[in-house]
């Protein structure tokens, strides 16, 4: 059965889909069948993978708004192993359209209903608010994995997100589950990052991955060229940062 995983945080510009590209890609580097769903309207996930989104026929809004199936939308990236459902910002539409709609907040979980078998991980790469899409992405998943910067209100913010996750396990879905933060954008240089991760790690110890993913200027051009950073900088400290990452995740699902 495959593992349905939302990348969340409410703030933006903390490596969200920076996480979300290359974590799918070294899962899919390691054998696994793997589908990335855009879910953010700004579509930088779907860029980032080399598509460019003016010219996309159909799109994840097409499958929300049920016009298409979710099969239809899919494509294949440039990575063995590795598919997008790609977006526009007419995904933002979705927002509005879907509000009066039956099951509004399930449409992705009944979308994936006839998909998921196909692969063995779906990322979800949320929007950078607590809306109806990332609802949408919550109740679609099994678990989330949040993705936080080393920066002081980076613990205020992760707070405010575990409290909404509580309160989606509490009243819509119990199964969902914390997979686990990753602190993103990390700076081993300053005193401020290395404060930050002791006391991420003294307040949620049991929800922090033990990898931290560096600040590097080659993750933060890989996107700009449509390229992972397994491509772009293959033997980096951001590709190795990330590898981890992935033998974590597989390591904690037994795999």
């Amino acid at each position: 059965m495959s593992k349905v995983i939302s990348i969340v945080n409410q703030k933006g510009g903390v490596g969200k889909t920076t996480t979300a590209i290359n974590l799918a890609v070294f899962l899919a580097e390691m054998g696994k069948e793997v589908l990335i769903i855009d879910m953010d309207p700004q579509g930088n996930a779907t860029s980032g993978l080399g598509f460019d989104k003016s010219t996309l026929k159909k799109h994840v809004y097409h499958a929300l708004s049920l016009e298409s199936s979710l099969e239809d939308v899919i494509l294949k990236t440039t990575h063995k192993r590795l598919y997008v459902a790609p977006t526009t910002p007419d995904l933002a539409g979705a927002n509005i359209e879907l509000v009066n709609e039956e099951r509004r907040e399930y449409r992705l979980a009944d979308l994936l209903e006839n998909v998921s078998e196909n692969y063995d991980y779906v990322l979800v790469d949320c929007p950078p608010a607590l809306g109806l899409l990332t609802l949408n992405s919550l109740l679609a998943s099994h678990e989330v994995l949040i993705p936080v910067q080393a920066e002081y209100y980076a613990l205020e913010g992760l707070g405010q997100l575990l409290e909404t996750i509580k309160l989606v396990k509490d009243n819509i879905k119990p199964e969902l589950e914390i997979l686990g933060a990753v602190i993103t954008m990390f700076d081993k240089r300053t005193r401020l990052s290395a404060e930050v991760l002791n006391e991420l790690y003294k307040y949620f110890p049991d929800s922090i991955f033990r990898t931290v993913i560096p600040r590097t200027v080659r993750l933060a051009e890989a996107p700009s060229f449509g390229k992972s950073i397994l491509q772009y900088d293959p033997w980096g400290k951001g590709s190795r940062a990330y590898q981890n990452l992935a033998k974590e995740i597989l390591r904690k699902h037994n795999i």
